[in-house]
């Protein structure tokens, strides 16, 4: 079967997962529209999603459109230990799978189907199994590409199945709304519309380089190979992490130090905490401040020895938030921070530094001071591996922060390295 030609390529998405996973854990619940979290919606069942409920939306407002909404605490473990089943369940079909997060993988089953049967048998066969064994539901997506599997599996929801047919891919592709393109977000979108264009046929049939101008080269180029279903990527079982990062929304706040600089420090210990676990260190340091009005501007900066101490992190990232909101001082709210390191090094072995009186020895690694914060980090790791994270913590400028997203529920969505 020649994979290049034929659909063997399925995108596996848990339908609601955190909701479907409180469901099933209390049946009373099924049926109803349910929430996962309190003061921020961390998920939402498909009953509440009608009515409009949507995750990171205020607890507040969810109650408006939905009165009856019931709103469950999260039950994290359980949602790695089934995130895991789930996926394991394609590994029994085939050894090409690549997760991409805790509820969803590619999978390429074109060496297993005279084992299983047809992709679309294949697919079904999962589905019933993940139905039977964890009680949740699943939706499959079968195409000849990774990209045009995704958008099958979307239009596949809730809790279905949609094989496109290699011969009817554009036909089934062009009808469908731009934003369930990968890389089509909200600002994209409302870019195109101004444009008039909302589906995918449309874009397509952008003039030559009238894309390119409205949203750049890259992104112009990269949107018109996938309205073509031109995907080329393969199933990459072992994928490495480019870049680790986390990010808060924080409703509308002040752009105050006292709003940002305990969120910066927060973030950049749960980022810090990642590198130093899978001892990938990293030299390009990304702040990203989104504005009241849903503007983002990021700032970043490389420096000559790659950091993964939490202090020198947040010191870096807040250097490059205070220079963005000194380019915009008009802006006097903030509803979203957000801190990346990339340029991750492979392999890492901490290097002592003579005091040189470098422009920049605060915040290098291997000097006097960066070692004191290396080893301080490592001990505050080692505790939160056998006590868990809440053990210990950075002062109150950390553990006195009021958050209404759990750290275990951000965990998960970061799981990256």
């Amino acid at each position: 079967m020649d994979g290049m030609n034929t659909a063997t390529i399925l995108h596996a998405d848990l339908d609601a997962f955190y909701a479907s996973v409180e469901q099933m854990l209390d049946p009373s619940l099924r049926g109803k529209p349910i929430a996962v979290g309190g003061g921020v919606v961390l998920a939402a069942s498909y009953e509440a999603k009608a009515f409009g409920v949507a995750g990171g939306m205020p607890g507040r407002r969810a109650r408006e459109l939905c009165p009856q909404l019931i709103f469950v605490d999260g039950h994290f473990r359980e949602y790695q230990r089934l995130g895991d089943a789930a996926i394991a369940v394609l590994g029994d079909f085939t050894p090409l799978v690549e997760r991409i997060s805790i509820d969803e993988a590619f999978a390429d089953v074109a060496g297993c189907t005279h084992l299983f049967g047809s992709p679309a048998e294949i697919a079904g066969k999962i589905r019933r199994r993940v139905r039977t064994e964890l009680g949740l539901p699943i939706s499959i997506g079968v195409a000849r590409t990774k990209h045009l599997a995704k958008i099958a599996s979307q239009v596949a929801k809730p809790d279905g199945l949609v094989t496109v047919d290699p011969a009817c891919e554009l036909a089934f592709l062009h009808d469908l709304p731009v934003e369930l393109m990968w890389g089509v977000g909200p600002v994209t979108r409302t870019r195109l519309a101004e444009i008039d264009v909302h589906t995918i046929g449309q874009l397509a049939r952008l003039p030559g380089g009238s894309l390119e101008r409205l949203l750049g080269p890259a992104a112009g180029d990269k949107l018109t190979s996938l309205a073509w279903n031109r995907d080329p990527r393969e199933i990459k079982t072992h994928r490495r992490a480019h870049s680790a990062g986390a990010q808060s929304a924080l409703g509308k706040k002040p752009a105050e130090e006292n709003v940002f600089r305990p969120a910066l420090f927060h973030l950049a210990d749960r980022v810090a905490t990642r590198l130093r676990a899978s001892s990938r260190p990293g030299r390009t340091v990304t702040a990203r401040v989104r504005f009241a009005d849903l503007r983002s501007v990021s700032r970043a900066v490389t420096l000559d020895e790659p950091i993964c101490a939490t202090a020198i992190l947040a010191e870096i990232a807040e250097q490059l938030v205070r220079g963005v909101l000194a380019e915009h001082s008009r802006e006097k709210f903030i509803s979203l921070l957000a801190i990346s390191v990339s340029h991750l090094e492979l392999s890492w072995d901490l290097q002592f530094e003579l005091p040189l009186a470098l422009p920049d020895e605060r915040r290098r690694p291997g000097t006097r001071r960066g070692i004191a914060r290396w080893s301080a980090d490592r001990a505050i790791d080692k505790v939160r591996e056998r006590w868990g994270w809440e053990a210990v913590g950075y002062g109150s400028v950390v553990l006195g922060q009021s958050r209404s997203v759990p750290d275990a529920f951000r965990e998960l969505a970061e799981k990256e390295l």
